[in-house]
């Protein structure tokens, strides 16, 4: 019987709404905290000292975060629960032994165990080098060469700085500016970290992306760029480098550019880092307008707790995302436009559209009228974003007509995100065919995120916001028809889908399985009973889903980890609309949500499920485990109502 849970729900329900309702600001928006991991609190303590203000009171407070995060094994890993990492570990270690900690200290001893355990310094990353180079630790050689002359090469040339990824973009060019002056302040001995070296730098391994071959040949693009990576390096030695000077303007103009109706190049951090070490290597002072607007945005990334007397940093701010999934949570539950409290969030969203050109006018040409993840990064808009604020309003104003300016921007969204496709029938996140795959066996390409391909959880994303405008499969339309075979192309042989954006197949898998209930693709469909079959083989006895972040790099742990609120919210807005809110399976899952629901009507969750780069950078977004479980259940009450009396008990 499933009238008790019913019941159930309908105070669940309530309370989360709630319980959002009361988290609203003003003027209409939701933003929560968007958590990365100890890196972000380490390289800021090491940008602080390259400006010389170790001594400033922030710079105290993340080192006693770092100290919170320190694992049992003495270092710090990329999420809590998993292993840690030589570049995190590296960074921290050196990191509090700036601040003073003493390395008789118990947790300084475990750290460089670890470390020199795990192959020492010598095993960091090339960000990692270049963050070491700044304060002298090691010479600028032992890092990759980013030459400043990329932002010269024309689109039309194979490597040029628009086939590499948005995010990759902005960080290179403020880091090509510092590998070309390459600025050093210069420590006292006591306060370096060769005690973590087990080789001379000189000797130093080669730097691979991670899954990269370690002997690819010597006819390889990875043989090329290394060839290519010494004649640049023999070029800056040059006294004379005809081409330098004007490179660096022109990297310096475009930087600056792209902070304009920003929140920084990207409004992401790492760009905001190296974007700051830049302007202080052209010789600008502090007090310099675009120095202070570098060194203020990263400051506005700052979270501070009184209670531990600590800080973090975030990675970048969420509040279009945040707000856009609130909205459609609230909207799965019954609320409306008519609501004034809806009202006021549906004019922040349509405050927030973006109709001006950014890089992806570079390839596409389409007016302007989509929605980026942050307050102010007019350049870089997104896909994910744009469909979710579609279908938020479409959520809150389900009536066309209603309001004008709510069709005007759905028409004006979606007209972009058509325009946005790629060749291969999906979408990537910021730009259209990015899908340079040799650009990835760049020396400085470890991060794991140089193209930005087509992604099953971004495409499915876009069918679904399809499906909300009334499109269906068979009715004609192209770009539909195409989305969905790249989504049968890319299904794993197992019937899960790679979950780029989110941990990770669960995350890949009900995304797919939703955007393909909302265009029509029938539930006996082979792709998708394969996929349904998937997601029910993984539910856990306790009635929850859940995936450890380690799947990204050994894909025998797909599917399984410990159970959480969004992973479970995940799975289950897959199976639902497939008719199957009776199923034992989704009965157990909204009875897990349920009971784990807090008195104020939230839910609790430690675990990390976002993903920044695959098997680099993860996230834990702190609205995650809210919106999605409450747009859960409110969808499997609808169902249940849609279904009849005969089938809710």
């Amino acid at each position: 019987m499933t009238s008790a849970l019913n019941d159930a729900t309908v105070e669940a329900i309530q309370k989360s709404q709630r319980w959002f309702l009361d988290q609203q600001f003003d003027d209409g928006h939701w933003h929560a905290e968007l958590e990365g991991d100890s890196l972000l609190q380490s390289e800021m303590i090491i940008i602080l000292t390259f400006l010389g203000r170790e001594d400033h009171p922030l710079a105290k407070k993340l080192g006693n975060q770092l100290l919170r995060t320190q694992a049992e094994d003495g270092g710090w890993p990329m999420f809590p629960g998993g292993e840690s990492t030589i570049p995190n570990s590296v960074k921290a270690y050196f990191a509090l032994k700036l601040l003073g900690h003493p390395l008789s200290a118990n947790y300084m001893q475990r750290a460089r165990r670890l470390i020199l355990k795990h192959g020492g310094a010598d095993k960091v990353n090339s960000f990692t080098r270049f963050y070491l180079a700044l304060l002298g630790q090691i010479p600028y050689d032992i890092c990759p060469a980013v030459p400043p002359e990329l932002v010269l090469l024309p689109q039309w040339f194979p490597i040029n700085l628009y086939a590499m990824s948005s995010w990759t973009r902005t960080i290179v060019v403020p880091l090509s500016i510092v590998s070309a002056l390459r600025p050093v302040r210069e420590l006292p001995p006591e306060r370096g970290i060769r005690e973590l070296f087990i080789k001379h730098p000189k000797d130093w391994g080669p730097l691979r992306a991670p899954g990269k071959p370690e002997h690819p040949g010597f006819f390889s693009w990875d043989t090329f760029f290394r060839t290519a990576d010494k004649c640049l390096k023999f070029y800056q030695k040059l006294p004379w480098k005809p081409t330098r000077s004007f490179a660096i303007k022109r990297a310096h103009a475009w930087l600056w550019e792209h902070c304009q109706n920003s929140d920084g190049p990207g409004a992401i951090q790492p760009p905001l880092m190296w974007g700051l070490v830049a302007m202080k290597a052209l010789g600008l002072v502090d007090e310099h307008e675009k120095t202070r607007y570098f060194y203020d945005q990263l400051m506005n990334l700052v979270l501070e707790d009184p209670e531990s007397d600590s800080a973090r940093m975030q990675p970048c701010l969420s509040p279009v995302w945040d707000t856009i999934i609130t909205l459609r949570a609230l909207a799965a539950g019954g609320m409306r436009h008519d609501h004034p409290q809806i009202a006021k969030a549906v004019d922040w969203v349509l405050a927030q559209q973006i109709h001006a050109p950014g890089d992806w006018s570079k390839s596409v040409k389409c007016e302007p009228g989509m929605w980026c993840f942050e307050y102010n990064n007019d350049f870089y808009p997104d896909t994910d974003d744009t469909a979710m604020a579609i279908m938020a309003l479409r959520g809150v104003c389900p009536e066309p007509g209603a309001d004008p300016r709510v069709d005007k921007a759905i028409e004006e969204g979606f007209r972009w995100l058509c325009a946005m496709q790629n060749s291969d029938g999906g979408w990537g996140a910021f730009d259209r065919n990015n899908n340079c795959e040799f650009l990835t066996q760049m020396p400085f390409a470890d991060h794991n995120a140089m193209t930005d391909p087509s992604t099953p959880d971004l495409t499915s994303r876009i069918l679904e916001c399809m499906g909300h405008l009334n499109h269906r499969i068979g009715g004609g339309m192209k770009t539909l028809e195409r989305s969905v075979q790249h989504l049968r192309d890319t299904q794993q042989p197992d019937g899960s889908w790679f979950g780029r954006w989110g941990a990770n197949y669960i995350y890949g898998t009900g995304e797919v399985l939703a955007g393909m209930a909302a265009v029509g693709v029938p539930s006996d469909d082979p792709a998708v009973r394969a996929a349904i079959n998937w997601l029910l083989a993984h539910q856990q006895a306790c009635g929850g889903w859940g995936e450890s972040l380690a799947s990204y790099e050994d894909i025998a742990q797909r599917g399984f980890g410990a159970p959480t609120p969004s992973q479970t919210a995940w799975a289950l807005l897959g199976l639902i609309p497939h008719g199957l809110a009776s199923h034992p399976a989704v009965l157990a899952g909204v009875r897990w949500l349920v009971e784990r629901q807090n008195a104020d009507g939230s839910w609790s969750q430690p675990e990390f499920t976002g993903t920044g780069f695959p098997a680099v950078f993860y996230l834990r977004y702190h609205y995650y485990h809210q919106y999605f479980p409450l747009m859960a259940i409110s969808r499997w009450r609808a169902a249940l109502e849609s279904a009849g009396p005969s089938d809710s008990c």
